[in-house]
């Protein structure tokens, strides 16, 4: 590990944690009157646009929060420990107040106004339009129970986690903004289910050990689907299948998201690691391996936002039983060139985990190829605002462009930043020992 310069990465990624990301958000997204979260800011940062609050986000920064509280690094002391814990139960409180769609109901509504209540979305009926913010709630109050040592907390959790188990096993559910085509099979399902169960798993292990059973159980369903059902033979993860099995010459199903891709072999380690099944892990390294050399840009360098699996020269049906006006397909079509921060947030910690883990040079050279493209490419050029541009075009220009929703999230960001800090702190100490 001695060719990795430690201090250097650690500092590059201390630095951008404290005195940009967090400088931005622990003054702008707390709201002292109603709980929760303001996040609905204009791209560069400059305005606030909206109060709504979209409960996929207000779920994500109840876990990001919570994690910071007890991350595994000298880096905060604990007054600063004890404030994200509070910034944290600002969001647990409101979500418990407000996040349901009955008492008993543990389906989640998808967005409120300021105070809470639900807000509908136009062209959509209902409240409950997107089963991922039930997935995200779920994440941040398993996150929550760990750091508070919450009891209730974790009772919440895990009703709502069987809730979104028993309605994704079944089908039975909604996903705005992107919704899934009848036919079709999403590899967004197993791979956010994984780390949902990952994230309970640790809060059952201080809270109800008897329950970490049935979560390996889910766990190792999810893992072995995305494998089993998803990865060719190349390593590549398709996005989409056919419900069927068949195999058509179609891009909605042979397209891949090198983001996802790469954020999911970190959920997978993980799963591994919970279930101790090592004969995973060689899969995992070749699927991660395969996803950058396919995925990677070789003209203005980044990452695509999706990438035909054959390569952009082999031509392809455009869908046909997805419908052409999907709003999947469509992304697919019109913004496969797009640079997104979260994708290279994710890239960064997974080839920096790879590295670690198998010791193989060439991870190392993905690793300092990606951080250089990415802290060159999505911070704020003016450091006094410190977030990050969320979306360039494939030269690297800003965009001004809603991604998903309309909102600016720090969660992959300040998650992956977090996450390297704590495994190069590790591998720090691992070199002091040996």
């Amino acid at each position: 590990m001695s060719a990795l310069n430690l201090e250097k990465y650690l500092a590059l990624f201390k630095k951008e944690l404290t005195d940009n990301l967090l400088s931005f958000w622990m003054g702008r997204c707390l709201d002292r009157e109603n709980g929760g979260y303001f996040n609905c800011f204009t791209n560069d940062g400059s305005r606030l646009i909206s109060k709504d609050k979209y409960i996929w986000s207000q779920g994500r920064f109840l876990w990001m929060f919570s994690r910071l509280s007890i991350m595994e690094s000298d880096l905060f002391d604990e007054r600063e420990r004890a404030e994200f814990l509070k910034y944290a139960e600002s969001g647990k409180d409101f979500l418990l107040d407000h996040v349901l769609m009955g008492k008993d109901d543990y389906r989640c509504v998808f967005l409120t106004d300021a105070s809470g209540n639900p807000k509908t979305v136009e062209g959509h009926e209902g409240y409950d339009l997107s089963i991922s913010a039930d997935c995200f709630v779920v994440m941040g109050f398993s996150a929550y129970a760990r750091a508070a040592k919450d009891a209730e907390a974790w009772r919440f959790a895990k009703a709502l986690g069987e809730s979104v188990w028993e309605r994704y096993q079944s089908d039975k559910y909604r996903s705005l903004p992107y919704p899934v085509p009848v036919g079709y099979r999403t590899h967004a399902k197993p791979m956010i289910l994984t780390n949902m169960c990952c994230e309970m798993y640790r809060a059952a292990e201080m809270h109800d050990p008897a329950y970490t059973e049935s979560l390996r159980a889910n766990i190792e369903v999810c893992h072995r689907e995305v494998f089993e059902v998803f990865a060719d033979e190349r390593g590549l993860i398709h996005e989409f299948r056919y419900a069927d099995g068949s195999e058509p010459d179609e891009l909605f199903v042979r397209h891949i998201n090198p983001g996802h891709s790469l954020e999911d072999m970190w959920f997978q380690w993980e799963a591994a690691e919970i279930l101790g099944l090592d004969r995973y892990k060689d899969t995992i390294v070749s699927v991660a391996k395969a996803t950058m050399e396919r995925g990677w840009d070789p003209e203005y360098g980044g990452f695509y936002h999706f990438v035909p699996c054959d390569g952009f020269d082999v031509p392809y049906k455009i869908g046909e039983k997805a419908g052409e006006d999907n709003p999947q397909l469509r992304l697919v079509l019109d913004d496969f060139g797009s640079k997104l921060w979260w994708v290279h947030s994710e890239a960064v910690y997974t080839s920096l985990l790879m590295y670690a883990e198998t010791g193989k040079e060439e991870f190392l050279d993905w690793f300092e190829r990606i951080v250089s493209y990415t802290f060159e490419t999505f911070p704020n050029p003016d450091r006094s605002v410190g977030e990050w541009i969320q979306i360039r075009t494939r030269e690297g220009k800003p965009q001004d462009k809603v991604v998903a929703l309309p909102v600016k999230d720090p969660y992959h960001i300040i998650r992956n930043i977090l996450l390297c800090i704590e495994l190069l702190e590790k591998m720090k100490g691992s070199n002091h020992e040996s």
